[in-house]
Parts: C-alpha cells; sequence; structure tokens
C-alpha cells in the first residue's frame, strides 16, 4: 500500500485476498471495512527493484542481453516493473521460445513468484501483450499488430493520467489512439502517445541495455614451473593476499568468503575457503584464517596456477578509531578482538553454529530479541533502552528473568479478582504458595495484533525463595476466567 497525506491504497494483492474481493487500487479503508482479517504490509519500491535486479542476473542463463525495465518505474502503479530479455539468437538453445517461456516461468515459480511473460518483436509489444494479452498464446507472431490493436491504452505504458485524459475522449485501445493523426496527439497529450506507438511497432528503436554482474576482486599467479612445495605454496598465498586486500581498498570492499583454487598439472582444482563474521580486509587477519586450512592442500605433481577470489564481499569504509587504545570506539561498533574470536570459531565450528542477540521492536518479551549470525546487522531504528537501567522498584530488580522461556508454559493458579496477585498456583505438577508479589505491570501486543489479549504481569516468590514471572492473559468479563502462564525464572 502506498500513500502520504492522501488515502492509502493497494498497489498489489496476492491470489487469497483476490479471492475475497480485494482489488488494486482499492484505499485501504475500503479494505479494512470488506474484509478485516486482510494483512496490509506497506509498499517498499526499493526492495521491489532490488528483487527485480537479482532477478535479472538470474536470467542470464537464457540470454547475456536480460535488464531490468526502467521504461515506467517500479513505484508508477501496479503492474509496471518488470524484465526484459533480449533472446535473439538464443531461444533455439532450450528448443524455441515456448518451451524457453515455460522454463522461465517454471523457475520463476520455483523461486515463489507468479508471472506472465509475453515474445515480440519490440520490447513495447512484449510489455503490452505479456500485462493485458491472452496467456494461452504467449508468443505474438510476427507483425502481428491487429492483435495488438485490440489491447487498452493502458498497454502503451503511458502514465495514469495520460490514459485517463485519452478515456474521457473516447480512446479507449490502441487501435482508437493509432488512428488519429500523430500532430493532434503530440499537441494535445505530448510526445507519449506517439513514442510508444512507434516503439511498439518497431519503428523506433528501444535498446535494451543489459545488466553485468559486478566482477569478484581476484587475484593470480601462473607459474612457468609447477611449484609442490608447502613453503611456495604459502609465499604464492600471502602475494596474492596482500594484491586483493589493496585492491578491495581501492573499492572500500571487505571480505566476507575467500576461496583459494590451485589448478594441478592433471587439470584438477583444489579449493580453501574460509569466512569472516563481518567484512574484513586486513591481510594479518585473514592470512590467520587461511594458513590452517592451506597447509593441508594436496599440491599432487605439482600447481600450474592460483587463484585468490572474493565471492562474497560487503561495504567496508575507513573507521576513525578512539585515542585510548583501551577505550570503547563508541556504541555499536564492534571490538576487532571479538571479531577475530568469532571468525576463528565460525571457520572451525561453522558460521550457523554462532548467533548473537540483537534487540526487536515489540512490546511481549518473546518477541523483543532477534537471534542472528555474529556479522548480520539488528533492524534499523531499534535500541536498547535497558543499558540505562530503571529505578529501583522495591526489592525486586527490574530487569527481566535471566531464564526466559521460549514459549509461556500455562499453569492453574488461584487469585482473588480482578486485579490481585495469585495466592497459589501449580506448575509441572508442583503447587508454589505465594508468600510476596508485586504486579502487575500490562503488556499488550502490538496495536496490528488484534487477536492477542493484553498481559498482567507479576513478579511471585513462593515459601521456597524461588521467584517466578506470572502473567495473566485478559480480563475477568464475569462469563470466563483469564488464564495463567509462567514466562520466566528469576536466578
Amino acid at each position: 500500500m502506498v500513500g502520504a497525506g492522501a488515502p492509502r491504497r493497494r498497489v498489489a494483492v496476492n491470489r487469497a485476498a483476490a479471492a475475497v474481493g480485494a482489488k488494486v487500487g482499492q484505499t485501504v479503508a475500503d479494505a479494512r471495512a470488506m474484509a478485516p482479517a486482510l494483512r496490509l504490509f506497506p509498499a517498499d519500491p526499493a526492495a521491489d527493484r532490488a528483487l527485480l535486479a537479482d532477478l535479472a542476473l538470474a536470467c542470464l542463463c537464457y540470454t547475456p542481453w536480460s535488464a531490468v525495465d526502467d521504461s515506467v518505474a517500479v513505484d508508477a502503479g501496479p503492474g509496471t516493473g518488470g524484465l526484459w530479455l533480449d533472446i535473439s539468437g538464443c531461444a533455439h538453445l532450450l528448443g524455441g521460445e515456448r518451451p524457453l517461456l515455460r522454463d522461465l516461468l517454471r523457475r520463476l515459480r520455483r523461486y515463489g513468484l507468479a508471472a506472465r511473460a509475453a515474445v515480440a518483436d519490440t520490447p513495447g509489444a512484449a510489455w503490452a501483450w505479456a500485462r493485458f494479452g491472452d496467456p494461452a498464446k504467449p508468443c505474438l507472431a510476427s507483425g502481428d499488430f491487429a492483435s495488438l490493436a485490440a489491447l487498452p491504452a493502458a498497454a502503451l505504458r503511458l502514465s495514469p493520467d495520460t490514459v485517463a485524459g485519452l478515456g474521457r475522449l473516447g480512446l479507449k485501445t490502441v487501435g482508437d489512439i493509432a488512428g488519429l493523426p500523430p500532430a493532434g496527439l503530440t499537441a494535445r497529450f505530448g510526445d507519449g502517445p506517439v513514442r510508444r506507438l512507434a516503439g511498439m511497432r518497431g519503428r523506433v528503436e528501444e535498446p535494451v541495455s543489459p545488466c553485468r554482474p559486478v566482477a569478484q576482486p581476484r587475484s593470480c599467479l601462473r607459474f612457468t614451473e609447477p611449484i609442490a612445495l608447502a613453503g611456495d605454496v604459502e609465499a604464492a598465498a600471502r602475494q596474492l593476499l596482500a594484491d586483493l586486500c589493496r585492491d578491495l581498498g581501492i573499492r572500500r570492499l571487505g571480505v566476507r568468503r575467500l576461496d583459494l583454487m590451485a589448478v594441478r598439472v592433471d587439470g584438477t582444482r583444489r579449493h580453501v575457503v574460509v569466512g569472516t563474521g563481518r567484512p574484513n580486509r586486513d591481510p594479518a587477519h585473514l592470512w590467520r584464517l587461511l594458513a590452517g586450512p592451506l597447509g593441508d592442500l594436496d599440491a599432487g605433481f605439482g600447481i600450474d596456477m592460483v587463484c585468490l577470489s572474493a565471492p562474497e564481499t560487503g561495504p567496508l569504509a575507513a573507521h576513525q578509531g578512539t585515542l585510548d587504545p583501551g577505550g570503547a570506539d563508541g556504541p555499536g561498533v564492534s571490538h576487532p578482538s571479538v571479531d577475530s574470536l568469532c571468525d576463528a570459531l565460525g571457520n572451525r565450528l561453522g558460521f550457523d553454529r554462532m548467533w548473537r542477540f540483537a534487540p526487536r521492536q515489540s512490546h511481549l518479551p518473546e518477541r523483543a530479541v532477534l537471534r542472528l549470525s555474529p556479522g548480520r546487522e539488528g533492524p534499523q531504528g531499534v535500541r536498547d533502552t535497558k543499558g540505562g537501567g530503571a529505578p529501583d522498584a522495591g526489592p525486586w530488580d527490574s530487569r527481566r528473568p535471566l531464564r526466559l522461556f521460549h514459549r509461556p508454559e500455562a499453569v492453574e493458579a488461584v487469585a482473588p479478582l480482578p486485579d490481585s496477585p495469585p495466592l497459589l498456583f501449580r506448575w509441572r505438577r508442583q503447587i508454589h504458595r505465594i508468600v510476596h508479589a508485586e504486579g502487575p505491570e500490562r503488556i499488550g501486543a502490538e496495536w496490528w495484533r488484534r487477536d492477542e489479549a493484553d498481559r498482567d504481569y507479576y513478579c511471585v516468590e513462593d515459601e521456597a525463595g524461588r521467584r517466578f514471572w506470572l502473567f495473566r492473559e485478559g480480563a475477568y468479563d464475569g462469563r470466563t476466567l483469564p488464564r495463567w502462564f509462567l514466562h520466566g525464572i528469576f536466578p
């Protein structure tokens, strides 16, 4: 959905939403009135553009000329984003145009995407036929302008205001517009309709600027005589690493993964791969990671070539440190020794077995923390409010329990109504009698989670001195009793 100041409208719906009557262009207020259970998400044109760029690179397996459709802005309206694929001279590699389209759509379905595709003589005709043509006939015959003439005026990639203005004059289809003198159209609506018509019919060239994957930072050494000694391989790897880090410094990038490839005289290849938690281009640190597995490299009868590449990189700008060598560089800045430890453990144990915790914007305790990999940044705009500490509210520590259950466990509790703390509760077949309690602390779910009731949390202590964090879900309404849960245990 989009809109700032003006009424927010839907820009896309999935099949489930369309099945209950949701439509593109519908206001959010009308959508909520029609189906309150529908879930709404804000439109993100930048993320849509990034996804299209990734798909364009994935389509290089069909043609070297694939690009994102920039003829109409992605945020201009529904259905305006897409891809160009110039398959001239490539379709026969997959058995023809129809088999190529079937394979392309099947690949997109595996990605979880629903798409429409068409083949035509010109980019404008393909754009129009993919969105407004017959899906059962995706390949438009060469020179078939009669089929295009029956399409609506929006098939010319015109702005919504221009399409509406043409409609007020009774120009509903491409054929209606094509039958008018170009001078009159240009005087009334600018050169857009005439230029789009000419492009659709092939009278004006619309070249496709292909996307090109960014070349990986790479450094290679070729030897006139094969090398086999461990010292020679180590010297070559050190030189390559120094050259690669120098190149990364120019690009302001850091390594996330290093791949050293050794090509042996028999044509086989051996790889040594190491990774880092955060982008890094320190040659000394990277060499410590690479030296261990490099010692196990089998040179065979000799190595003809050694290449060191960085398949995964990340932005790494210059960092201004503090003048105090023992001080912190500031909030959110990772200490180099911690990064080195994470890299060493990750390469030994696996980065998928390491994680860190980051705060998330949620009122519910079980959703207030994210588990992330060491090198991944947490969500933007989230700050940890626990660092400054809260005022002491009596004998209880204001922090959350050190042991918080992944899911609150249901307990049976006896408590005076309506808002008093429990007198006793039974958890895991054991009864706990309460001698001291504080609360309630009310915590409610986010406003968009309407199906979840508010919670009243209590810090309680039993006769044995054990402290628990209980909450009551919901309030007593005279018909049903609220439920009690145990969410954490204090030390």
